[in-house]
């Protein structure tokens, strides 16, 4: 099975359904993935203030943000960097 990412809409799902108190099992049966997949993904982006607490929790879009960051640079050459190279154009 190839490795894909979680997207947006399975970070808001995940987002809902844990305000909603629903269990992580349900969760990741719910949107397709192992729960293991759903217990990594709220550990790893989990949101804390540690200046107001009682917004700590897990939340889709600063989700999706960390993960886009935290994401490596494509390794394909620029246009630019194409463009630099003598002879190829």
């Amino acid at each position: 099975m190839a490795h894909t990412e979680l997207d947006l809409r399975e970070r808001r799902a995940i987002e809902d359904m844990l305000h909603a108190k629903v269990t992580v099992n349900e969760i990741a049966a719910a949107i397709g993935r192992h729960r293991s997949t759903v217990y990594r993904e709220i550990k790893r982006n989990r949101f804390e203030d540690y200046e107001l607490p009682n917004l700590n929790g897990y939340y889709g879009v600063t989700a999706q943000r960390t993960a886009d960051a935290s994401r490596p640079a494509s390794r394909s050459p620029s246009i630019e960097a194409l463009n630099s190279v003598p002879g190829a154009s």
